[in-house]
């Protein structure tokens, strides 16, 4: 896929990073060793003397090597060592996408469906977020009931979601041939709900509203269920310690804890919805283990919580990962939203935290804003889109033109190739300058994705059972191998 001009008319040919797929083709015999032959390569390059997005470079070989050399870069993988199930890969179904995708003509529509869902010739996504009525990425606050004390909830209707946001949905549906999980998460309740009887600043559910909300859930499922869209999953609240200018919940862990317990785990099974994986904390990383230590070690709450799900926003904190698995190891954790500009930058940033999570158990990735417009939205909250304003890809409700910005190839890097049901791997790095990750899929290709945390060329060899590639890494390249 060509790179698109961005709205000044110039290419992204002056941006400095890289990234690279291999495709490695084995042969095995039954009974006897696997035998690595060759390395299909594809290039993601902004260099100015040659731009390359996912290109296909050809073949290279494997050559035997008994012994790795640790002074030499090498990225080594055991196949027959397995860790973690990956669900999938995709971006966020907001109010803000929708919207802008419902402005393009029928042309860009198919493009953009295409180039992000389709399995073959698209970023194939997976796993997909949607939001419970409005969230700060809508045009106006809106939920699905506004009829104070309506505890019954005789009013409830997803009319505006049928609009914009359910067609998008359907389509996607379709460009991914059916290979598409969803799960939604809920900003705040109604208004009429609240303590602070507002959907924006914070504030808190009132007690005698927590089956009300539960039954909000359900509803929801059950109407988009009809609609034919069935859920996979659902995050409790949306960041739940965060105090916004736009919709936003507060929930202690306790609260959170008791209110899954007592009222939207029993709630949803005996509406017959309980295989929706319920996904507490949505999230940063930073306190994540606090959170999921309060829920976990209550048995009546943890046996509805699939698992953690968490963001980026405040540091880094790899580390609160793994040791959220090493605690509970029975429990999932997802990351669900990577708000990101469309820069080189915010692509390297989003290697790096992908392959860090993945190597800490996450069972899958999710960006934010599928799409947004020119303007970095529609977005009805106060302030500057900030993080969001490029996104991972731009629309111009103007021109209907689309620009596929650097985050969208590096996503691809890791969407593309592994697949739902891919188990991760042994993997390690002999050079404190890559990160790597490795996963076996379904039908028995291994992927390894490898990032250069320099910004000049280097060689590197892949080692695999007395096999190995020698390969040259540019600057700042993400590279995917396929064996």
């Amino acid at each position: 896929m060509k790179i698109t001009k961005t709205a000044s008319g110039s290419a992204l040919s002056s941006l400095l990073c890289t990234g690279i797929f291999l495709g490695l083709t084995v042969l095995q015999s039954y009974g006897q060793p696997r035998v690595y032959k060759q390395a299909e390569v594809f290039v993601t390059s902004p260099a100015t003397d040659q731009l390359q997005l996912l290109s296909n470079n050809g073949f290279l070989p494997f050559e035997a090597l008994e012994q790795p050399d640790e002074d030499f870069p090498t990225i080594m993988i055991d196949p027959n060592k397995t860790f973690q199930t990956i669900e999938g890969f995709g971006g966020a179904f907001t109010d803000a996408a929708a919207d802008t995708f419902a402005r393009l003509p029928r042309s860009a529509q198919a493009q953009f469906l295409k180039a992000s869902f389709d399995p073959v010739e698209g970023n194939g996504y997976t796993l997909c977020r949607t939001t419970i009525h409005s969230c700060d990425y809508s045009a106006e606050s809106y939920t699905y009931d506004d009829v104070p004390g309506d505890k019954e909830l005789e009013h409830f209707t997803i009319a505006h979601d049928q609009k914009n946001r359910i067609p998008f949905i359907k389509g996607a549906l379709q460009a991914s041939r059916g290979n598409l999980k969803l799960f939604a998460s809920p900003w705040s309740p109604p208004a009429w709900m609240k303590d602070n009887n507002d959907m924006l600043y914070g504030g808190k559910l009132k007690p005698e509203y927590y089956q009300t909300w539960a039954d909000y859930f359900v509803k929801y499922f059950k109407a988009y269920q009809a609609e034919g869209i069935p859920m996979w999953g659902l995050t409790v609240q949306n960041e739940a310690l965060a105090t916004q200018v736009w919709e936003s919940c507060v929930y202690t862990a306790a609260e959170e804890k008791n209110f899954v317990r007592d009222y939207l785990g029993p709630t949803m099974k005996k509406n017959g919805l309980s295989d929706i994986k319920i996904m507490i904390w949505d999230h940063n990383r930073g306190i994540m283990y606090q959170r999921a230590e309060i829920a976990y070690e209550d048995p009546l709450a943890a046996r509805y919580i699939w698992g953690t799900a968490y963001h980026w926003y405040v540091g880094n904190h790899f580390d609160n990962v793994r040791m959220v698995h090493d605690a509970f190891p029975d429990k999932k954790l997802l990351y669900t939203e990577a708000g990101m500009d469309g820069s080189w930058r915010s692509a390297l940033n989003l290697a790096r935290n992908m392959i860090m999570d993945l190597n800490n158990w996450a069972n899958g990735f999710t960006f934010w804003n599928l799409l947004l417009d020119q303007e970095g939205g529609p977005r009805h909250a106060g302030g500057s889109p900030g993080h969001s304003k490029s996104n991972i890809v731009t629309a111009n409700t103007e021109t209907g033109e689309l620009t596929f910005n650097p985050p969208y190839y590096v996503f691809g890097q890791f969407s593309r190739f592994i697949k739902p049901g891919a188990k991760r791997i042994a993997c390690t790095s002999s050079s404190d300058d890559f990160l790597a990750t490795s996963f076996v899929n379904p039908d028995g290709k291994i992927i390894v994705v490898l990032f250069n945390l320099k910004s000049y060329n280097q060689t590197l060899k892949l080692w695999v059972e007395g096999r190995a590639l020698k390969l040259r890494c540019p600057a700042d390249a993400v590279m995917t191998l396929v064996f």
